[in-house]
């Protein structure tokens, strides 16, 4: 049985997929500054560099692997390289839980940053089975399932914390994931036909191969960079929110797996519910991208300047709107590129997401860190709010300019008018 006549039932498990993944990353981020300081000693400003770091090996890896995971995608068919990830993933969890000192992080850290990239051949999975229009909402769905796992996780995770410590969410989080895989391998169809698979080059297989690729499309490049600016920005969630509101506010990690459980909440609302409506009502993916991004920098200058705990909760509403950012510009990268590359264009997503990930947190708990710290010549924790509201700025810019591009192509594409017309 193939997945475009599965149909609905191979979109249930990506989405249930996609959930168990961001269950299992939401789990550990309330108690993962409590670890770090439980293994190495430090204080929250120190413990903050030390989470920049872990996400830097995470992110190096994943650049270097989402390619290759995207492009056996495309060769071996979605399934069996979701599934390895997948695994990989759950093993993941396990080394982190047994961390007898703050190596065995990095080492799980790097595991999860080769089998990281499963969105890779999910959202490719994705493009396969769903025609081009409707790809924003069917993305817009895939990104609920990561704002209802942030709902469920975060609030697991704070509470798993403060009952049985800081180690019992990693051990929860790969007993989903290999859960996860058990059903993938009896309930998941292949989506991609044999006749429409390529052949798989390691030249192409690596992050400039590529670019390469994606150069002889520029707008793609052009899109591409915006996004990387996106991400880049929002790295500032899940690298400073915890340590942000911990020294800001003095919030437990009960609290801090409860806000986000709230942003998980919002998201999975405006992603699984809103983009289906939102996106055609404000005129379609290119306008709902700029609303998104408009928004972001309203949150993230309210985060920036929040004085007190609850108003955190206020400027997180602006995501209704947020969330329609980036499943809109991967819709219109998908309808960019051929039926025989949509793995490789979303292991340039995960590229370009790894390669965010890479600068990211550590830049952001870097800014976090400098302005926190008890001899900082400047106190402002919400410096790293401020940066991700200037890197949005140039976003929108940037795409800007790419759907320029893109309407002076397709004009120049037009045939011209014969005489009497």
């Amino acid at each position: 049985m193939s997945a475009r006549s599965a149909g609905n039932g191979a979109l249930v498990f990506l989405f249930i997929a996609v959930l168990v993944d961001s269950i299992g990353f939401g789990i550990i981020l309330p108690v993962l500054p409590g670890l770090i300081m439980q293994l190495t000693g430090v204080s929250i400003d120190r413990a903050a560099v030390y989470g920049g770091r872990l996400s830097f090996v995470y992110a190096v890896m994943q650049f270097f692997c989402a390619p290759v995971l995207g492009n056996l995608s495309d060769h071996f068919g979605r399934r069996p390289v979701l599934l390895f990830a997948l695994l990989a993933l759950g093993c993941d969890y396990f080394v982190m839980g047994f961390a007898p000192v703050i190596g065995w992080l990095f080492v799980g850290r790097a595991v999860a940053g080769v089998a990281g990239a499963s969105f890779t051949p999910a959202y490719a999975y994705v493009a396969d089975i769903t025609p081009p229009e409707r790809r924003a909402q069917t993305f817009g769905l895939m990104g609920a399932a990561f704002g209802i796992g942030f709902i469920v996780g975060p609030a697991v995770g704070g509470l798993l914390g403060t009952l049985l410590g800081p180690r019992a969410p990693f051990f929860t989080a790969g007993t989903i994931a290999l859960a996860n895989v058990t059903l993938g391998y009896f309930a998941l169809p292949e989506s991609l036909p044999r006749e429409s698979r390529r052949a798989f080059h390691w030249a192409r297989a690596n992050p400039l191969g590529t670019l390469a690729q994606v150069r002889r499309y520029p707008v793609v490049l052009l899109m591409l960079g915006a996004l990387f600016l996106w991400q880049l920005a929002h790295q500032v969630l899940p690298s400073t929110w915890a340590f942000y509101t911990i020294s800001r506010f003095h919030w437990t990690s009960a609290q801090v797996g409860w806000s986000l459980a709230w942003v998980g909440l919002v998201m999975a609302i405006a992603q699984g519910l809103l983009t289906r409506v939102l996106i055609p009502w404000l005129g379609g993916a290119r306008r709902a991208a700029i609303a998104g991004m408009t928004a972001a920098v309203i949150a993230y200058l309210g985060y920036a300047f929040a004085s007190a705990g609850w108003m955190m909760y206020l400027f997180s509403l602006t995501t209704f709107i947020f969330a329609l950012t980036f499943p809109s510009m991967n819709a219109l990268l998908s309808q960019q590129i051929p039926a025989d590359a949509q793995g490789e264009l979303q292991g340039a997503v995960a590229c370009v997401y790894s390669l965010s990930l890479i600068v990211g947190p550590p830049l952001m708990t870097q800014v976090f860190g400098y302005f926190s710290a008890p001899d900082a010549p400047l106190q402002f924790p919400g410096a790293a709010f401020l940066t991700a509201a200037g890197l949005t700025l140039c976003c929108a810019t940037l795409f800007t300019r790419a759907l320029r591009r893109q309407a002076a192509h397709a004009a120049a594409q037009l045939p011209a008018p014969t005489p009497g017309s």
